[in-house]
């Protein structure tokens, strides 16, 4: 049998009564089966909600950083651009 086995950690946090109790009221009334799975569930939601969101505006900057290099900072053409160049002057020059 080739199973592998789960790697857990534990996560410990202190709540106060209130907190406690209305967090199992919420999990109680959201169907879940505990208030660790509310919780794990819940915090695993919110981080794929904020990672996302962070990401996007990562990859945004460094879009934004591309365009602007590749608007501002002007590179020789290269050999293969001079020689189209070349290549298209002299078909125009010959059909005139």
């Amino acid at each position: 049998m080739n199973t592998k086995a789960k790697t857990q950690a534990r996560f410990d946090a202190r709540l106060s009564k209130e907190q406690k109790d209305f967090f199992e009221r919420a999990a109680l009334l959201g169907g879940y089966r505990s208030l660790t799975d509310f919780v794990v569930l819940t915090v695993q939601e919110k981080a794929k909600e904020i990672i996302k969101e962070k990401e996007q505006i990562i990859a945004s900057e460094k879009d934004s950083e591309i365009f602007f290099n590749a608007i501002t900072k002007v590179n020789k053409p290269n050999q293969n651009l001079v020689s189209a160049l070349d290549d298209y002057n002299a078909f125009i020059s010959k059909g005139k």
